[in-house]
This record gives C-alpha cells, structure tokens and sequence, in this order.
C-alpha cells in the first residue's frame, strides 16, 4: 500500500545481485581469485523493524475503536430510543463472529493464491492459520516492509469486521437479528473476501508485470479500502433497504434520532479511530503514514465544513447531525487517496463531497422513495465513488500528488502516466466494485429471505427490536 516500498524492494534486489555477481566478475579477471565467501553474495534477511510493528498495533486497536464502540454509538444514536439496543447488538455480534470467520478462512481466501480463480478470490493454504505463526513475514515484506504476519492478520480482519457492519445502517429498525447474522456470514465469505482479493492481493515479487487480483490489475488505486470497504458495504445497503422495504410509518411517524449527543461521540470516535484505518494502511511507520493522517485531519474538516454551509444555505440551520454526515462523508471520500493526494487536494476532496452526498440523501433518497435508515448509501456508496475517482486526479505530483509507481517499467521506478489514464482505472474499479456487491448482496439477501426471513412483524416493529428481539432495554425510566 505504501508507494515507498517498491522502490525499496527494487534497491535490495539490485543489492543482491550486485553481491552475487561479484566472485564471477572477478574471476573472469583474475583466475587466482576462485570464490568469493558466501556469506558476502547473499541478501540480506528481511527483518521486523519495531517501530513499524508498534504501529501497526495501534493502527489495529484503533480500527476495532472504529467499530465497537465507534461506530456502534453513531448508528445507536441515530435511531429510535426502542431500537437502540438491537443497534448495538448487531454491531457488536458482527464484530465478534467475523473475527472468528477471518481467522478460520476469511484471511486465506483474501490474501492467498487462488489458482485458475486468483483474479477474484484466494484459496485455503492458510486456513485456521495454517502456516502463520510468531515466525512468519507478512507477504507485505517483499514490497519492502517487515511486519509479523500476526500483526497483518488483526490488522486486516478489523477492517472485515467494520465493513459487514457499516450494512446494518440500511436496514435498520426492521430486519431480524438472525437475518443479520447469517447475511452477514455469507456476504463476508462471497462478497468481502473475495473483493479484498481483488483489489489488495498482488501475488509476490513475480508478479510486479501482471497483478493477481482484478482490480489490482486495472492499475486502480485503493490506499485504505474505499471501494473494498465503503463502495461495497453502501451498495449492499442500498439492496438490503430496497428489498426490506420501508419502516412503518416511514414519512407518516416521526423517526428522528434519540441522542445527538451519542452520534457526536460515536462521530469523534470514528474520526480518532479512522487514523488507524487510513495512515495504518501504510504498513509502516514513515513519512507516507504522516501523508495519510494528515490527509485525514484536513479532509474531515473541510468536509463538516461543507456540509453545514450547505444546510445551512438550504435549510437556514446548520446541525450536529449535518457536521456529524459531513465529516464521515470525508473520512470516506479520503479513505482511497489518503497516501496519494496532497493535503491541500485531500480539503478540495472534503469540500466537494458534502454537497454531492447532501444531494443524494436529501433530494435523491425522496425522488426515488428508498429507505436507507441512516444513509449508508448515500454517505459511504456516494463519498467512496467520489473518493476512489478523485484519486485519479489528486494523485498527479503537478496538483501536490505523491504520484504512482508504473508497474510497466523494468526499475518500477515512481512515474505518472496521466490523469486520463488514471481516472479510467479508477472508474473501472468502481464500476467492478458495485456490480459485484449490488449482484452478489442481491442474491445472499433472497436465501436468507428464503431460509429464515429478512424482516421482524408489525407488531415487532411496533414495539421496538430492544425488547421484541433482546428482551430488554437501553434506558429505563
């Protein structure tokens, strides 16, 4: 993920090579000299650079923060009182059985060889952590960076939990718990890892001139998973809202949120949280990871920014809930560009994807009639677009870019190869990313319809999912 890393890698295989071909050299030159000791001809041994390691650490627990209980208290927040437990419920348990998932084969299928199917998903070399132990490298290394596998196996599976659990904000109020846990068991397995393949699994050395995973492939750029993540999670919520259908009482019953003052900590929790998400995503510990959280600082806050003069201009008030939409809004849209872009391109991007998700929560979610609960769609789906297209611009050195390296090239030396060309790839991406999970989510949604069914009763609903669904409550009078 770091663009620091290939360059590195080359400057160790040219090392190398250099060394080994040294003795031969120099017995063409002079035959007195037979050999040259092998211990000067060999490479190098890759070593785990502790900084690095402590970093990814932290970069781990901070994206766990994102989600429970980050994430869990924006969501909580923002729906009815009766419905806040089955929230957090829902958020929690899909954090807990997608750990479980991810190490019994969730990280084999997402970063390992497929054979004939390596474009789109992994295999099973690494099930229930086959061959991964305090010993093992993360695959990472060979793009110039030491971290024990270990770390990079937490690592990843924070970001396999956060995104099923992104989904629930769709759909909720009105779907079964057991709905949403076996949903979300499936959509990980047929949908998530095998998009976190696509775009994140690069096959080793050997392939620097053709990319394993499809989207990889394209050229795409996706720093922290704005296509794996929010891409995917906003259009299987979209699906899941349509196919639930709406609330009852939806625009006939007030359904305003229980606690502004929930959602604001669960805002600023994601907000800490998300700089795990995105400088972490770096793999180390230098001046890219720096790019990144600075990235997300600026960004996040030209984006609140946005939105409330946007409200404000529309409505004639500026709100929490407005600041709250905004900065995750830009949290999102960074996500792809954070170690790309510029700070000064990461405020434009902030500045531009408010009004654009303002637009489809406010005018295109009544055109079309759709209830999307909490806007998973129009904030995560929209901002992510936006983010992974506007990578392709922000990227370019000339507009304060880091540039890109060109996989072309023998000396995968950092080059540009133009905005046009760029963007294609990005829109290849998104375009990819969105059929997939809209088909793939469309399907898991009707079996599990079919097996179990999607949604509680009227009378459930009516009462609220805390007490109908847990049998208890969040507050007591």
């Amino acid at each position: 993920m770091s663009i620091s890393k290939f360059s590195s890698t080359y400057a160790r295989l040219a090392a190398a090579s250099a060394a080994l071909l040294a003795p031969i050299a120099a017995f063409a030159q002079d035959a007195a000299t037979t050999a040259a000791p092998a211990a000067a001809a060999a490479a190098p041994a890759m070593t785990v650079d502790k900084g690095d390691n402590t970093w990814m650490l932290i970069s781990t627990v901070l994206v766990l923060l994102m989600t429970i209980p980050g994430l869990a208290l924006f969501y909580g927040g923002l729906v009815r009182a009766k419905n806040m437990l089955s929230v957090l419920m829902q958020v929690f348990m899909i954090t807990a059985v997608v750990m479980i998932i991810w190490v019994t084969y969730g990280y084999s299928l997402a970063f390992t060889d497929g054979g004939s199917l390596n474009s789109f998903v992994g295999g099973f070399s690494k099930a229930f952590l086959a061959g991964v132990d305090t010993t093992t490298l993360s695959e990472t290394f060979t793009k110039g960076v030491a971290i024990p596998e270990l770390t990079f196996v937490c690592f990843q599976m924070t970001f396999a939990c956060i995104t099923p659990a992104l989904i629930v904000g769709a759909f909720a109020e009105r779907i079964k718990f057991s709905a949403v846990m076996l949903f979300v068991i499936l959509w990980v397995t047929f949908v998530y890892f095998p998009m976190a393949h696509m775009v994140w699994f690069w096959g080793g050395p050997s392939s620097y001139t053709s990319p394993s995973g499809l989207i990889f492939s394209y050229g795409a750029l996706d720093f922290a998973g704005g296509t794996v993540v929010h891409i995917n999670a906003g259009m299987a919520g979209l699906i899941g809202a349509i196919m639930l259908g709406k609330r009852t009482g939806y625009k006939k019953e007030i359904m305003a949120p229980h606690s502004m003052t929930l959602t604001m900590v669960g805002a600023s929790l994601l907000w800490v949280g998300w700089f795990g998400f995105n400088a972490g995503s770096n793999l180390e510990a230098n001046a890219y990871a720096s790019l990144a959280m600075i990235n997300t600082f600026v960004a996040t806050a030209a984006a609140a920014v946005s939105w409330c003069l946007v409200e404000n201009f529309a409505r004639g008030k500026a709100s929490m809930l407005g600041a709250a939409s905004g900065a995750v809004a830009g949290l999102v849209a960074v996500t792809p560009a954070a170690g790309f872009a510029g700070p000064m391109g990461s405020i434009v991007l902030g500045l531009i994807v408010s009004p654009v998700c303002y637009f489809f929560v406010d005018v295109v979610k009544n055109k079309f009639n759709y209830d999307d609960s909490l806007d998973v769609f129009g904030v995560h789906c929209i901002g992510g677009i936006l983010g992974a297209i506007g990578t392709g611009i922000l990227v370019n050195p000339a507009l304060g870019g880091a540039g890109i390296v060109d996989y072309s090239t023998a000396d995968f030396a950092a080059s540009y190869p133009g905005t046009a060309t760029q963007v294609l790839a990005q829109l290849k991406a998104v375009l990819t990313t969105i059929v997939w999970s809209g088909v793939g989510s469309a399907i898991l949604y009707k079996i599990v319809d079919v097996v179990i069914g999607l949604r509680v009763s009227v009378e459930a609903e009516r009462e609220g999912l805390d007490l109908a669904t847990h049998g208890e409550a969040a507050y007591h009078s």
